[in-house]
C-alpha cells in the first residue's frame, strides 16, 4: 500500500502524486498513444497512487485525466481519485483578470475533467506590479463556498507572498513548490511559514527532471540538452555548484540505495518525504512500470545516518539561493528566460 496523509480535515491524498506535465504540449499524445497514457494512469491508481496533478496550462492533460476518470469510475473504482489542477492566468492577461475570468477557467477545468467539483485548485500570480494576487484567491474561495472547488492551494509562492494571501483570508491548504536535494530553497523561510498556517508542501522537481536517477551517476556532462526540462534542471545543477558536486551527491545517494536495496530516485524522493511540512512528492510516469518504481519511496526507511550523509553532501552547495521561485521570477535571468508565461493563450 502507498502511504497516505491528511492534507486537510477529511481530505487525504497519496504521498506519491502522479504528475501530468509530461503529458502536455511538447510531449503531445493522441490516438493509440492516448489509450496507452490512460493505461499508465490506471496502473498508478491500482498501485494506490490515487492523487494526480495537472493544470489549466498543461495542454490536453485535463482532458486526458477526464478520460482516465471515466474509465476508472466505470471499471475499477475501488478507491476515490483526487485530481489537483491549477489556475495560472497568463502574464499578458493579468490586468484583465476578474471574477468572471476566474470562474471561466474553473468551469473549463470542470468540463475537461468531467466532474462537478474540483478537488484542489493551486493558483499562481506572475507579477507584483499588477494587483490581483490576493483577490484572485478570494474569488476562488467564492467558488469553494459555492461548491465548485473543495480546497484551494497555491503554487510557487515564497514566504512573503504566501503570508499576504493568508492574511487576506484565503484558506490555503498547500503550496506546490520545487524541493529536492539539489534545491532546498523552501527550507529558508517557507517551511516555517507554512507550519504556522497549518499548511503543507506538495513537492515537485524532487528528481530534478530525471537528474537524480541512476542514469546520470558517473556520467560526463553532455553540455547540451534537447528537452526544456533538462535545460531547466541543468541550471539548478549549476546553482548547486556544478557537475562535480552533483556527481558527489549521486555517489552518496547510490551508497544509501545499496544499503536499503533501492535505487537513487527512491532515496531522493524519500529524503524529501521525510522533511518537515512535506505532504507528498509529485513524480511523472509516462510508461508502464515507471510509477511502480517511483512508489517504492513510500516503503523506504532512511536512518538518521543516511540523512546526515545526505545533508553533508549538500552542505557546501552555494545554491540555489534566495526565495522559492525567485530565480524563475526574474525574467532577465537564465531561469526566467526559459519560462513560458502565456500558456493559456497558447491553449486557445
Amino acid at each position: 500500500m502507498i502511504e497516505r496523509t491528511e492534507l486537510a480535515p477529511g481530505y487525504d491524498i497519496s504521498r506519491i502524486i502522479h504528475g501530468g506535465w509530461q503529458f502536455s504540449a511538447g510531449h503531445r499524445i493522441d490516438g493509440t498513444a492516448l489509450d496507452g497514457a490512460v493505461d499508465v494512469l490506471l496502473e498508478s491508481a491500482e498501485l494506490g497512487v490515487t492523487t494526480f496533478d495537472c493544470a489549466d496550462i498543461y495542454t490536453g492533460v485535463e482532458e486526458l485525466y477526464g478520460r482516465f476518470l471515466q474509465k476508472w469510475n466505470t471499471t475499477s473504482a475501488w478507491q476515490p481519485i483526487q485530481i489537483h489542477t491549477k489556475l495560472v492566468p497568463d502574464w499578458s492577461e493579468l490586468e484583465r483578470v476578474d471574477r468572471s475570468y476566474v470562474r471561466g477557467i474553473v468551469e473549463r477545468s470542470l468540463s475537461r475533467l468531467g466532474v462537478e467539483r474540483l478537488d484542489l485548485v493551486q493558483y499562481y500570480w506572475w507579477r507584483d506590479d499588477v494587483p490581483g494576487l490576493e483577490q484572485t484567491g478570494l474569488w476562488l474561495d467564492e467558488l469553494r463556498v459555492e461548491g465548485k472547488i473543495r480546497h484551494i492551494a497555491a503554487t510557487n509562492l515564497d514566504a512573503d507572498r504566501w503570508q499576504r494571501v493568508v492574511r487576506a483570508g484565503v484558506p490555503l491548504v498547500a503550496n506546490q513548490v520545487q524541493y529536492s536535494l539539489l534545491d532546498r530553497r523552501p527550507e529558508a523561510r517557507l517551511v516555517d511559514e507554512l507550519m504556522t498556517s497549518d499548511a503543507r508542501i506538495l513537492a515537485f522537481g524532487t528528481l530534478a527532471g530525471g537528474f537524480l536517477t541512476d542514469r546520470w551517476f558517473g556520467s560526463e556532462d553532455p553540455g547540451s540538452y534537447a528537452s526544456r526540462s533538462h535545460t531547466k534542471y541543468r541550471l539548478i545543477i549549476d546553482e548547486f555548484g556544478g557537475w562535480e558536486p552533483y556527481q558527489r551527491l549521486l555517489e552518496a545517494l547510490a551508497r544509501i540505495a545499496d544499503d536499503v536495496d533501492a535505487d537513487i530516485p527512491a532515496v531522493a524522493a524519500r529524503f524529501v518525504l521525510d522533511q518537515r511540512a512535506v505532504a507528498a512528492v509529485i513524480t511523472g510516469a509516462t510508461r508502464p512500470g515507471q510509477m511502480r518504481r517511483n512508489a517504492t519511496a513510500t516503503r523506504l526507511e532512511l536512518s538518521p545516518e543516511h540523512h546526515e550523509l545526505l545533508r553533508r553532501s549538500v552542505a557546501g552547495a552555494p545554491g540555489p539561493a534566495g526565495v522559492v521561485f525567485g530565480l524563475e521570477r526574474d525574467r532577465n535571468g537564465p531561469h526566467g528566460r526559459i519560462m513560458k508565461v502565456d500558456l493559456n493563450a497558447d491553449d486557445g
